[in-house]
């Protein structure tokens, strides 16, 4: 664990290097949000209406902490370090060392994660309370469940882009399975919540990795049950557990795969 931890501290440490291109990059998420404020501010008529049990305040914030986690995630970056360290055998080096490659990935995903967390989360609170004029109402216990549900739904999406990426031992380049997955939680996931579906659907979405990565946490800001929040970091913690499992088992024929080759 204590080297993993090394590996996570320095990616931070690299992050913080580059401080101003994350700064700069993140000009875009507030041109998204001012999109989708204007779109729904559009169609509640009344603020104190409410569609599909959600006000016009616990949309719009709804929306800005699911833009915040899609912001965090940078999967295609992830998907793409991946593929490239396959193709270009790089993969082979890290074997010989002493930990798993997919714990040094992670690890390095989580600690870049860690610096544009903070001011994406400091942009997303700014721009919710120069938009609305308030935040939502909130506990202690609600806070630390909303970070601790974003924690883990960071590592899920993480696991996923790291299965989807090591698809790479097997075809050319794993990025357009990637690009497939990234719509599907973006369109799907981030701009409405999962009440907002027909029924039919709502019931494939709470158990698919939408209602983890993205439905959960949003969900614990904007609406907290301390029912719904054990109901979420359970399907968490198992879909982390199924997702690491699919990963071991998919780099351990990768890497059959390479060693009968010769790679």
């Amino acid at each position: 664990m204590r080297k993993y931890l090394y590996i996570y501290k320095a990616e931070v440490m690299s992050a913080l290097q580059y401080i101003g291109n994350l700064i700069f990059n993140s000009f875009s998420y507030y041109i998204l949000i001012f999109i989708l404020f204007s779109l729904w501010n559009y169609v509640y008529d009344d603020p104190t209406q409410l569609i599909n049990g959600y006000s016009k305040s616990q949309m719009i914030w709804y929306v800005i902490s699911t833009e915040i986690l899609w912001k965090i995630y940078n999967g295609r970056k992830l998907c793409r370090k991946i593929c490239d360290d396959v193709r270009s055998g790089n993969i082979a080096y890290n074997m010989n060392k002493p930990y798993s490659y997919i714990g040094y990935i992670l690890s390095s995903h989580l600690g870049e994660g860690t610096v544009k967390s903070v001011i994406y989360i400091v942009l997303g609170m700014s721009i919710g309370l120069c938009f609305l004029g308030s935040f939502p109402n909130a506990s202690i216990i609600s806070i630390l469940t909303v970070l601790l549900t974003s924690f883990l739904a960071v590592i899920i999406d993480a696991l996923f882009v790291i299965f989807i990426g090591l698809f790479s031992f097997y075809i050319e380049d794993a990025n357009p399975i990637y690009w497939v997955y990234s719509k599907f939680i973006l369109i799907l996931g981030t701009i409405f919540p999962i009440e907002f579906f027909p029924l039919t659907l709502q019931k494939v979405f709470a158990y698919s990795p939408i209602y983890g990565i993205c439905y959960g946490p949003a969900k614990m800001f904007v609406d907290f049950s301390y029912s719904g929040a054990i109901n979420i970091i359970t399907f968490q913690i198992i879909y982390i557990m199924i997702a690491y499992v699919l990963c071991t088992r998919l780099y351990g024929k990768g890497v059959k795969k390479l060693n009968v080759n010769g790679g």
